[in-house]
């Protein structure tokens, strides 16, 4: 899968292709379903497949840090597009100027001009352009005057209820991994690179491998039982994801400690699994309070694993 950063780094050959235009943040069922849509008129077309996307997020440019958790950043988001059948995606800076640009630019500069795309495929809702002003009725009208098909997706029901980003980040709050994996169709994770720390966890006994969020909310907080991949075999642990205020903590971090492990993986790529939440973040009076429920929550997480 190829990624292209930029409308600048767009060549001749990457234009026919079908699209499909979206944040896909955690790229859950409603999403694959309109990637499978767009696979179909991928084979109709025999074009590439190339999704729209924007870092950061519209949302997150204008609101800051009252947008809503993100399920996934740009890294997570790619491993789990990857093994879909999709062929490109073209990641485009949101920025004031992108803001900026009218509904009229994306029809027809961008999928007309730039991308020359044969099909668009689309979510119900989906809204896009300066002011949010565009819609599917922009696009379908963009298609009939240039030639391209175009349609859209209505929202998918799961269990009587709609498939959202929204929905999966209200069951990841209420610690129900199960649930939230069936509207995912897969593990909710997080992933990144172990980047050196206070220290800390090792001067009360519980190392950890750190990760920081890159994100303005995390769609958890709290200290959680995990599994952990990237170190060759799959390991357990557990996990507090937070500001860590008994230590006077500013920025959202990952705190991993890994059970049974005690080796150099700074700078190492991990994938953190939550599996069930033990307790919600809390601050404690001293670290010897703070010490003494680590080693608790220790033993909670253990006992999930491995049994008594």
């Amino acid at each position: 899968m190829e990624i292209i950063r930029g409308t600048h780094n767009l060549k001749s050959r990457h234009r026919g292709c079908v699209l499909t235009i979206g944040n896909f943040d955690g790229v859950h069922h409603g999403h694959k379903l309109l990637l499978s849509h767009l696979e179909e008129k991928k084979r109709e077309f025999q074009v590439p497949s190339t999704l729209l996307t924007m870092e950061p997020a519209p949302r997150e440019y204008f609101r800051g840090e009252a947008v809503p958790a993100r399920l996934t950043r740009f890294r997570e988001k790619v491993t789990l597009l990857e093994p879909l059948g999709l062929d490109r995606i073209l990641c485009l800076p949101f920025n004031e100027q992108i803001a900026n640009v009218p509904p009229e630019w994306v029809v027809d500069d961008l999928c007309h001009k730039l991308l020359d795309v044969r099909h668009v495929v689309v979510g119900d809702d989906f809204r896009f352009g300066k002011g949010a002003k565009g819609s599917y009725a922009t696009i379908d009208a963009a298609g009939r005057k240039h030639g391209f098909g175009v349609s859209s997706l209505g929202t998918l029901i799961y269990d009587s209820e709609r498939v959202s980003s929204t929905r999966v980040r209200q069951l990841l709050a209420l610690g129900d991994f199960p649930s939230a994996e069936k509207l995912l169709g897969h593990p909710y994770f997080i992933m990144g690179r172990v980047v050196y720390g206070r220290q800390l966890g090792r001067e009360l006994g519980v190392p950890t491998a750190n990760i920081q969020l890159q994100r303005y909310r995390a769609a958890l907080e709290g200290v959680y039982s995990v599994k952990v991949s990237g170190l060759g075999e799959l390991r357990y642990g557990i996990a507090n994801i937070g500001v860590r205020p008994t230590v006077d903590g500013r920025e959202p971090l990952l705190e991993v400690h890994i059970f049974d492990f005690d080796e150099d993986i700074y700078g190492d790529l991990i994938t953190v699994e939550f599996c069930n939440k033990i307790r919600e973040e809390r601050e404690f009076h001293d670290l010897e309070a703070l010490k003494t429920q680590i080693h608790q929550d220790l033993e909670v997480a253990r006992d999930w694993f491995y049994g008594t």
